[in-house]
């Protein structure tokens, strides 16, 4: 058992290695890759962000030994190593502690411990589908990509202080769009052909009005710092609902990533307002319905071979029994009713059809069936 000695100088030795980590974000591939772990783990506070990706910069989903075991069905692999988050530790305070730190909670947060974690990459088992799965499907549809964006600039204009409006490309100057701190307005190019372009563009002025407005601590940044910024978020934004953001270029990052304590400033800002806009998208793709699984359209099902649509029946039967998820579970057998109904109207057309070209063949007589049954 390690002495509390050696055990403080484990856990600085893992806040040191993420520091160090952090501080090699100057070019625009690193920057990509913390991007990218920002976006899976939005949820996750900066210091457990920052230890993710010092550890496994290419984990895709964390749980504990038991958790992935319990809510997963899914077994850590033997010998694997851990990935160290921190964990609060929370204390119930005596009415002296109250006094003494002035304040009337009952707990507080006292000190952490680093727990071990591992990525669904060290573990095996049932396959893990999450809605994530669903949007970055559906998005696939160009149609899809446009009723996200409309959505979102909708709720802009109908929900908070800041107004969305659209002007030709011609008339922005070979901007794709702009932010215009005076009045509060984004403006984008309305007939640009990329339809995700137009959401990432939209992604991208919203966070300037969020970190750059005139209300904004942030607001005198030099005009490369803000770039990086707005671009970064909405790099995560597109990382988050699965768009590709391969070409995305993030290149002014080493002209403030040399200062420490800039660059920490620089992330809390861009994971303050990735999660804001993370959560808003989530609750936007939701209502869309693009947390769901793609319903298979009847006239495709009947333009389906009876080979393939079997095969579709098979497969759904599969991913039913395999799932654990209660929303997906229901929605695939949504979708495999929809395909046992197609199945059997074509039985009973063969039937049908088998019956008026063989009239020989006597059909049951339902009296006689009925007697039988008494």
């Amino acid at each position: 058992m390690p002495s509390k000695v050696e055990t403080e100088k484990w856990k600085r030795q893992l806040v040191e290695n993420a520091e160090k980590e952090i501080l090699k974000l100057t070019d625009s591939e690193k920057f990509k890759s913390y991007l990218n772990t920002v976006a899976k783990f939005h949820r996750y506070s900066q210091r457990n962000i920052d230890l993710i990706y010092s550890q496994n910069p290419n984990a895709g989903q964390v749980a504990g030994f038991k958790k992935w075991q319990t809510d997963f069905k899914r077994s850590v692999n033997k010998g694997e190593k851990g990935i160290r988050i921190a964990a609060p530790i929370i204390k119930k305070l005596t009415p002296e502690d109250q006094k003494r730190l002035d304040t009337t909670e009952e707990k507080a947060i006292v000190g952490y411990r680093y727990i071990p974690v591992f990525d669904i990459s060290q573990t095996s088992g049932e396959p893990v589908l999450s809605a994530k799965d669903f949007v970055k499907e559906n998005l696939v549809d160009h149609k899809n990509v446009t009723n996200l964006y409309n959505e979102l600039k909708d709720y802009l204009n109908n929900n908070t202080d800041i107004k969305v409006s659209e002007k030709s490309l011609s008339e922005l100057g070979g901007a794709k769009g702009y932010f215009q701190p005076n009045t509060n307005e984004i403006v984008i190019g309305g007939d640009e052909p990329d339809n995700a372009l137009k959401l990432k563009t939209l992604y991208h002025e919203y966070a300037h009005s969020q970190l750059h407005g005139l209300k904004s601590a942030f607001k005198d940044r030099p005009r490369a710092y803000q770039e990086t910024q707005a671009e970064a978020v909405a790099y995560v934004a597109m990382q988050n609902i699965g768009v590709d953001t391969s070409n995305y270029s993030l290149g002014y990052v080493a002209t403030w990533a040399k200062d420490k304590a800039v660059i920490h400033s620089a992330l809390s800002e861009i994971q303050q307002v990735s999660n804001k806009v993370i959560e808003l998208s989530d609750g936007l793709t939701k209502q869309l319905g693009l947390q769901e699984a793609q319903k298979e359209p009847e006239h495709d099902l009947k333009k389906l071979s009876a080979h393939d649509l079997n095969k579709s029946y098979q497969g759904l039967q599969q991913q039913v029994q395999q799932t654990t998820n209660s929303q997906q579970k229901v929605q695939f057998k949504n979708q495999l009713n929809d395909v046992h109904q197609e199945i059997s109207k074509r039985t009973q057309k063969q039937l049908q059809a088998f019956s008026e070209q063989n009239p020989e063949i006597k059909q049951p007589d339902p009296e006689s069936d009925r007697s039988m049954k008494r």
